[in-house]
């Protein structure tokens, strides 16, 4: 089962709590030690109070990822800084002078984290940032230990925004391996009920036709290509990927070469006089596309088919046209609704998939002309 959004961070949320629980209470420890040194008591009891009720509600807050925002971030972040800053006062300058600790001690680590684990390292450095320089305004005299305190408020803001997004690098790792995994049982699955029923028609349908004459022979010629492309999908290998250069990480691919292998005495190619070069991937996609379309041109319209490659910069068009007798209002829904979704899913779909748009243009006994469009560069 996928994880829920934000899961890798939920145990850093419930550790945040156990921390500022754990220093809310060593702040009252001290507290109580040092009570008789405080200028102003009743104001330290006050803090204190105040301290232990935002520990309950960010306590809450932060255990509900819909309030892990900026407005209980920034609201965290004041209500520490009011906190340290209001130190001089309660607790008097001399006591501070004397080693009395400031109000806030390890208390005011709570927002840097909180701002680490919500934003990775960089929120967490400003974070720390802020806090600490508030904490080095209310000294009267800044020495080795002020500056160690700062240091380990950047470290510690640094090492668990740092840990924060591992996390949530790893938690998407884990949601793409999941969904490759749900995606390889679906082609098992699928490749065990097809292979009892469509592969072995289509290996008879070209075993029995292969020598016969004319049409029949065509057809078992055909039944022979889908077989071997439809094994192809079941096994997880694309159909097209021997024309295309070897390697995942392959430069661009010029489009002509990939949309060459269709050019025949039936259908007349034009393109650019220089390459077309498109992502390995889109490529691919779009020269699949291409062919459905002139398959679905020898089975409905016959004749010529003309195929053109227009090369527009930012994206690359491919217009597909024939003199057949058009396609009729309202055909493709109908054949949509009947489950023929050749040019849904093999046309539309592979262009949809690499960002792409397809436009189909047809006129009664005047032919039809598809457009397929794609962008060059991909997000």
């Amino acid at each position: 089962m996928p994880s829920p959004p934000g899961g890798f961070e939920v145990p850093l949320w419930r550790a945040l709590t156990v921390f500022r629980m754990a220093s809310l209470a060593y702040v009252c420890v001290l507290a109580v030690r040092d009570v008789d040194q405080y200028a102003h008591p009743y104001a330290v009891g006050a803090l204190i109070l105040l301290m232990a009720a935002w520990t309950g509600v960010t306590a809450i807050g932060y255990a509900r990822p819909a309030w892990r925002r900026w407005p209980l971030l920034l609201a965290d972040l004041a209500v520490v800084l009011v906190v340290v800053l209001s130190t001089p006062w309660v607790v008097g300058r001399a006591a501070l002078a004397g080693g009395v600790p400031t109000m806030g001690v390890a208390w005011m680590a709570g927002p840097v984290l909180a701002w680490a684990v919500s934003g990775g390292r960089r929120r967490g450095t400003i974070a720390a940032l802020l806090v600490a320089g508030a904490d080095l305004a209310t000294r009267e005299r800044i020495g080795q230990s002020s500056f160690t305190g700062v240091i380990l408020m950047l470290l510690a803001g640094v090492v668990v925004g740092h840990v924060a997004r591992l996390a949530v690098g790893a938690e998407e790792r884990l949601q793409r391996a999941v969904e490759l995994e749900a995606a390889t049982r679906e082609r098992e699955r699928l490749a065990r009920d097809i292979h009892d029923s469509v592969l072995q028609v289509l290996a008879l349908v070209q075993r029995r036709g292969a020598d016969l004459p004319g049409e029949a022979g065509e057809l078992a010629r055909l039944a022979g290509e889908q077989e071997a492309a439809l094994r192809a999908l079941i096994a997880g290998t694309d159909p097209t990927a021997a024309a295309l250069p070897d390697g995942a990480e392959a430069a661009a691919v010029d489009l002509r070469t990939l949309l060459g292998r269709y050019a025949s005495t039936a259908v007349a190619l034009s393109a650019p006089a220089t390459p077309v070069p498109l992502p390995r991937r889109v490529a691919g996609e779009l020269a699949a596309a291409t062919g459905a379309a002139l398959d679905n041109v020898g089975r409905h319209a016959g004749g010529r088919a003309w195929v053109l490659i227009e090369d527009e910069g930012a994206t690359v068009t491919v217009s597909i046209r024939d003199e057949g007798p058009g396609i009729p209002a309202g055909r493709l829904a109908e054949a949509a609704a009947q489950g023929r979704l050749g040019v849904t899913q093999s046309i539309q779909g592979r262009v949809a998939d690499v960002g792409g748009t397809v436009r189909i243009m047809s006129v009664p006994d005047a032919g039809t002309e598809i457009e397929l469009t794609v962008p060059r560069a991909q997000r």
